[in-house]
């Protein structure tokens, strides 16, 4: 009996990699990307509901109905430019979407400047000033953190407004401030004295 046992659990260990292969990605899935060259690109995305996600310096991708090992030679094909010899990367699956799960429309917001992680990034609605921050990787040792930037584009007039907020003191505008689709987060340098 123990060995019709193991018997079965060989057969099905040995049939996971086809499986593994074999899987196709679906908007809702969570992926790890990860580019052995450069681990600051490391990271998780969301597959959105088009079956895009979006990578720095390869852009908007469509990965949908790809195997993980598919969507990783296409976004190597995209890098491949930005890098002396050919990157690694390498795709995996760390959570499925659920049947019948709605997906939230993710904002994309902008954060450049002394910021660990300057670029896009895709985030959940609701997420506010500091969260976007944190997620971008903080602030670099050379940040002015009293003069922070939040420009976000007034819907009514077309004009782009600029609130400052201060981390160090709480002042200007909350750290608890919600985003909005297109928010660029602005981490200007210190200056000499600052």
């Amino acid at each position: 009996m123990n060995r019709i046992i193991s018997l079965l659990v060989a057969v099905l260990l040995l049939g996971l990699p086809q499986l593994a292969a074999a899987y196709s990605i679906a908007p809702g899935d969570a992926l790890r990307i990860e580019v052995l060259e450069d681990e600051s690109l490391a990271r998780q995305v969301l597959v959105l509901p088009d079956g895009s996600i979006s990578f720095p310096g390869a852009g908007t991708v469509r990965v949908a109905g790809m195997t993980p090992a598919a969507a990783g030679t296409m976004l190597t094909e995209r890098l491949k430019a930005q890098f002396a010899n050919t990157p690694s990367v390498y795709v995996s699956v760390v959570a499925l979407a659920q049947p019948g799960e709605v997906l939230p429309e993710p904002n994309l917001i902008y954060v450049m400047g002394e910021i660990g992680k300057p670029g896009a990034i895709e985030t959940a609605k609701g997420i506010t000033l500091l969260q976007a921050i944190a997620q971008a990787g903080g602030y670099t040792r050379f940040a002015a953190t009293k003069r922070i930037e939040l420009h976000r584009m007034d819907p009514a007039s077309q004009t782009e407004q600029i609130y400052i907020f201060d981390a160090k003191k709480g002042s200007g505008i909350s750290g608890g401030t919600l985003l909005t689709e297109g928010d660029v987060i602005v981490v200007p340098e210190r200056r000499l004295f600052e």
